[in-house]
Parts: C-alpha cells; structure tokens; sequence
C-alpha cells in the first residue's frame, strides 16, 4: 500500500504525486530580509507569481513541487497552501533551517551552548510534523538539511543527527542541501550513519560537482542524488548546464538512473529587495526558470541516448520511490525475490 505524504492542502497517496520538481522555491529570503521594512512581503504579489510557476510547470505535465525554504527563509504554509487551491498543483513544503554559512544560527548555537538545542529541534520537528506548522495546521512532507562548503559544521551536525531520529521515528523523507556540490557522501554517510534510511534521502545540489567518482560514493550509500541546480551557472561555484547534463548522462548509462532526480532550484519571488544582477551573470542564468527542465535539459538528454522511460524513472519514478509509493513497494519485493532465490 502506497504511504500518504503531506501537501498543503493535505495528505494525499505518494502514488498521486505524478511528475515531480524536488527542489524549488516559490518565494525566498535570506535571513535578515525582514528587517528591510522598506519592502515589506507582498503576498497578492507572491500569489500571482505562484500562479504563473504553477502553470508554467502544469504545462509540462508536472503535478508536484517540494517547496525546499527552510524555517528562517521566509516559509509562508499558508501562501504556498493558497497557490495550490487556485491552482490545483500539489505542493510539499518543508521543515529545518538552513545551512549555517547563509542561515538564522545565532538562535540554536546560543541553545547549543546552553546544551538544549538537540531536544528543542526534536521537539520543533516532532510538532511540525504531527500537529502542524504553528497554528495552521499544515504539515511539512520533508526535512530539509543543509551544510557550508568543504565542511558540516557542529551546528549543521545537530540538525543532521536530530532528522536521522526523527525519520526513524515518522517516516518522513530528508532533502538537502550541499553549498558548491560539496560533502555529498559525507552528508549521506552522517544521515545513515545516525540510522535514517537512504531510501528516503535526497543529496541535493551534487550537481555543483561534475565528477563521477565523487557522484558514485554518494550512490554506493543508497541515497537518492539531486540535479536540482539547472539554469544557475556561473556564480556559487556552479558549472554550466552543458556539463551537468553531461555527468548526468554518464550516471545514467552506469546505471543510477534509479537514484537521480532533476530540478532547478529556482527562486521565483525573492523577499526583501531582489537581486540586481550584473549583465553578464543575468544572461549565465537566463534560463533559471522552472521550464528549463523541460524546454532544454531533456532534449539534450534524449541527444545524448537517453530514454524517455529513464526520464520518467527520475521525474515521476523516483519521486514515488522517496516518498514510499508502490514503486519503492515494488523495489522492495524485488530484492526480497531475488534474494530469497
């Protein structure tokens, strides 16, 4: 029997979740952004920026998005809960905080000298998970996790250590987040490590890195590999699209395609004042939009031989799989035939 996964708006079966995008963001903020009050949140703006995302997507086939903002990045359940209702899209948002490099820290570190942090965001993930994000009631379908480049700092840990426990305990899936496609296998081995199962795990961002031998000691974990960056090439240390589809054919042709997924990343409305793009990165990253996928990368995919069938295994495939659906029911029974032969 599929599980149910929470959306926004509800739980529905994962088996329901059609073809999904694991890692985007309807709006965002870095932490501080509140502190502007000269451009407050604009939630009529946010909802008609939702709208046009969720029907760009829709026009692609795409049935699902995992909304990745942390905590402290300016999550709204409620907004994103209204931009599913108008627009039938089903939309998954998270539970964490951001990596500590670009996230809220001072909060928790100040609870980690004090030795309490671990059992508040316990207690913090438990909550959201089973009551509901504040009064609204509405449910995170995933936790979200990041780390800085090179390292997993103490702080990252506690985060990292506390989701592992809290996946044993609920079944939730975990994504993250790698700053540059850095500490992939070590964010993999540190998750399973504390017990979490890889098969509910998403690596995201490993496509900062375009080495195969790093990509294949993420995989040899059994975690699920994130291409979630297509379309930001140039700056945060990220390669362009070209190469990127590139590593992906090579994985895809070793094997993996089981245990790669695809999206963007994309923020469509930045909270506080946007960014001002110099001229020659805003054309690098002219096609971060959450077409791109869809319009550029599976064109160039289907190039460079690979399947239809392989590209609905990490669209709509896998997805299923993350989340429990029949076809990581399906997977399951598998291995218990074959190894019971």
């Amino acid at each position: 029997m599929s599980k149910m996964v929470n959306t926004v708006t509800g739980p529905i079966s994962a088996d329901a979740l059609g073809k999904t995008l694991m890692h985007e963001h309807f709006f965002f903020g870095y932490p501080g952004f509140y502190g502007n009050s000269a451009y407050p949140v604009d939630k009529e703006e946010v909802i008609r920026v939702g709208m046009e995302v969720a029907a760009t997507v829709q026009a692609h086939g795409v049935k699902t998005i995992v909304d990745a903002t942390p905590n402290e990045a300016g999550r709204d359940p409620e907004l994103l809960r209204e931009i599913s209702e108008k627009t039938g899209l089903n939309i998954i948002c998270s539970t964490g905080y951001y990596y500590e490099g670009e996230g809220a820290p001072a909060y928790f570190k100040f609870k980690q000298a004090l030795g309490s942090a671990e059992d508040e965001i316990y207690e913090m993930f438990m909550k959201e998970i089973t009551e509901g994000i504040g009064n609204t009631g509405i449910k995170p379908g995933v936790i979200k996790l990041g780390s800085g480049k090179d390292a997993i700092s103490d702080y990252e840990k506690v985060f990292f250590k506390v989701a592992a426990r809290v996946q044993k305990e609920t079944g939730i899936s975990i994504i993250t987040h790698t700053q540059e496609g850095t500490m992939g296998p070590e964010q993999a081995q540190l998750l399973v490590s504390e017990g979490a199962n890889p098969n509910r795990i998403l690596i995201g961002h490993m496509d900062g890195n375009t080495d195969i031998n790093y990509h294949l000691r993420t995989l040899e974990t059994g975690v699920f590999v994130g291409f979630d960056r297509f379309g930001i090439q140039g700056f945060v240390g990220a390669p362009m699209d070209k190469d990127r589809v590139g590593t992906l054919i090579g994985l895809i042709g070793l094997g993996y395609a089981d245990q790669l997924m695809m999206s963007h990343d994309t923020v469509n409305h930045w909270l506080g004042k946007a960014p001002e793009w110099p001229e020659e990165l805003a054309k690098l990253i002219e096609n971060w939009h959450p077409g791109n996928i869809f319009e550029n990368i599976v064109p160039a995919l289907l190039k460079g031989g690979v399947t239809e069938e392989q590209i609905d295994t990490i669209l709509i495939k896998n997805p299923n799989r993350i989340f429990g659906g029949s076809e990581a029911i399906n997977d399951t029974k598998a291995k218990e035939e074959a190894s019971a032969r």
